[in-house]
């Protein structure tokens, strides 16, 4: 039996083979290698120079724009800035209208009471001028007369045919004719004199600046629960109040405020 061969034993192999340059490859070698160094050094200028104009153009657009960016902010800046200043000074304007307002408050007002302190001292002036002028009438003929008035006018106000006088302890003897006389004057009154404790002696050298009064009596329930104040100096008081607004209105004027709410 013969030996079998292996059936890849008599294929053909292959053949290795470089292939042939393309006709166009051949013409860039030709053209390529026709190239002077010249020609090379001038093509590669341009590129360089085309580069260089691409880089100047974008460099020139980046700072136009960031030239452009920046102004936009400056202005948003220069604005807000613009703003915050405005803002201030209308918040300092607002401050300095209320401090105003409130220092021309206060000095008016310290006006007004100077101007009240100095009517009110004017009219104590008045009122003590008037007293000035009635500490002489205890030494005058019609004292006794007055002290008379005063007692019955005291005794009609309590209601009462009972009553104790108190005077000065000055005004005693003449108190005690006026109480016989109002006695005379109103059958069935029953008077008697308070000859404990006395209204405060006529002003004077001697009591200083303590309580005095010019004249006049108190007229008290004879259980003492009430009193009738009738001094000259108490009367003097009710009629000085009671007069006050013509008095201020002769003296002053018209006072605008009431005259508007009128």
């Amino acid at each position: 039996m013969g030996r079998v061969l292996p059936a890849n034993q008599f294929a053909p192999r292959a053949c290795s083979r470089t292939p042939a340059p393309s006709i166009d490859a051949r013409r860039a070698h030709d053209v390529t290698a026709n190239m002077n160094d010249a020609e090379v050094e001038r093509q590669i200028h341009q590129m360089v120079a085309f580069i260089k104009q691409e880089a100047e153009e974008k460099a020139s657009e980046i700072r136009v724009t960031a030239e452009e960016e920046f102004n936009i902010e400056k202005l948003q800046m220069v604005e807000e800035e613009r703003r915050r200043i405005k803002k201030e000074y209308e918040r300092k304007e607002s401050q300095a209208e209320v401090r105003e307002k409130i220092e021309f408050s206060t000095q008016l007002n310290a006006m007004r009471l100077k101007i009240l302190h100095a009517r009110d001292e004017a009219v104590q002036g008045m009122l003590a001028g008037a007293r000035a002028d009635l500490e002489g009438v205890s030494q005058t003929p019609k004292y006794g007369e007055m002290l008379v008035g005063l007692i019955l006018q005291s005794v009609q106000k309590l209601e009462t045919d009972a009553a104790v006088v108190r005077c000065r302890e000055c005004d005693v003897e003449k108190v005690k004719v006026a109480m016989a006389e109002a006695e005379r004057q109103t059958p069935g009154l029953k008077l008697a004199l308070d000859e404990h404790s006395h209204l405060p002696p006529p002003p004077g050298p001697d009591n200083g600046d303590g309580a005095s009064c010019i004249g006049g009596v108190h007229v008290i329930s004879m259980d003492g629960k009430i009193t009738c104040n009738n001094s000259l100096d108490d009367r003097l008081k009710v009629a000085f109040e009671r007069n006050l607004p013509e008095l201020r209105e002769a003296v002053f004027g018209v006072n605008p405020n009431v005259a508007a709410s009128k």
